[in-house]
């Protein structure tokens, strides 16, 4: 076991601690709310082997539908985020860019970075909410908590970059 094996279990059990006692409690406007723990496939290494990506994705929507009772919506969607994660990444570094490097502020810029949070979050909350919703019937309303979720959600991570970001990481950037 390694040092991080042991990082991305800390985070995971903070990220699932903190989504569901505070973030499945937000319900701006009755409907948007943020689903952050896809944040825990956000920071994964490019170098991470695709099948170690998908099964963080999947055991992350495993344990938040254990504790927000949401019968495999988020399995489904965070192992979808983990699918196309490794694809956006190489889409937004330079080529001769760090075969470990972690998606950050620093690494990608702010823009990119927001940008790269912003495709995965709606990935995950359109994936989320087509399942809960499961037809197209009231399609303002599940586009309302795509959209609005995602947002949010975006927001959030970029606020939790920001203050997770190391010394050495501010001095880069």
């Amino acid at each position: 076991m390694n040092s991080i094996f042991f990082t991305r279990l800390f985070r995971l059990f903070i990220l699932l601690l903190f989504q569901v006692l505070v973030f499945n409690h937000i319900h701006l406007l009755g409907y948007i709310t943020p689903l952050v723990m896809g944040y825990m496939v956000v920071r994964m290494h490019r170098g991470t082997s695709r099948i170690a990506i998908l099964v963080w994705g999947f055991v992350t929507g495993f344990l938040f539908d254990i504790f927000s009772n949401t019968a495999g919506m988020a399995a489904a969607s965070c192992t979808l985020i983990a699918m196309i994660q490794p694809v956006l990444l190489e889409m937004q570094v330079p080529r001769d860019s760090a075969e470990n490097l972690i998606p950050s502020f620093s690494t990608l810029g702010f823009w990119n970075y927001a940008f790269f949070v912003f495709l995965l979050m709606a990935a995950l909350h359109s994936c989320f909410y087509l399942l809960d919703a499961f037809t197209l019937a009231d399609l303002t309303l599940t586009l309302t908590s795509i959209l609005g979720g995602s947002v949010l959600s975006t927001f959030i991570i970029v606020c939790i970059e920001l203050l997770t970001q190391t010394k050495k990481e501010k001095t880069h950037h």
